[in-house]
């Protein structure tokens, strides 16, 4: 290669510089003028802080009370007497259903004697009598009307003793 290829092939890259950073000027040029003109406008007004509110004390007035995140045993006066289920007595047949797999059927009156006609769970109806034990919560029956057959059960409370809960059987007509 010679010096003098060499030259012309230098001067052809500064030339074509040149001519690049020359459209790039009028660009820089129209940034530069609207820089200009943004910093000529008149500043706008800024808005002001939020207002702070005070601070307001809370005095908690009731700590003396129960607490609602500790559970509180039901009042009893003596634990002796409580509800308890006879572990003695016992099991009736009926008993080893749920309440909610029997459902009544009727009644039926024999000798002065009212009976409620209850349908377990293995399909065959039952007599019961006031009384009577069914359900697996200890249910005894205490009263049948023609349409409905009344239960007290005991059930645990939670809490290590028992309370008495009112369950029925009504007739499905």
């Amino acid at each position: 290669m010679t010096v003098h290829s060499f030259q012309l092939r230098t001067l052809a890259i500064g030339a074509l510089a040149v001519l690049s950073l020359s459209g790039c000027s009028s660009e820089m040029d129209k940034l530069e003028a609207q820089v200009a003109e943004i910093k000529s406008r008149p500043g706008e007004r800024i808005e002001p802080l939020p207002q702070i509110k005070a601070y307001e004390s809370f005095i908690y007035n009731a700590s003396s009370m129960r607490s609602p995140f500790v559970p509180s045993a039901p009042a009893r006066n003596d634990v002796a007497s409580a509800v308890r289920p006879d572990i003695k007595r016992s099991r009736e047949f009926l008993e080893q259903f749920p309440l909610d797999t029997m459902q009544m059927v009727g009644t039926l009156q024999l000798q002065g004697s009212n009976y409620g006609l209850v349908q377990g769970k293995d399909g065959l109806v039952h007599r019961v009598l006031p009384g009577a034990f069914m359900g697996q919560n200890d249910g005894r029956v205490v009263s049948i009307t023609p349409t409905r057959i009344s239960i007290i059960e005991i059930v645990p409370d939670g809490l290590g003793g028992y309370i008495e809960r009112p369950a029925a059987l009504a007739l499905n007509e």
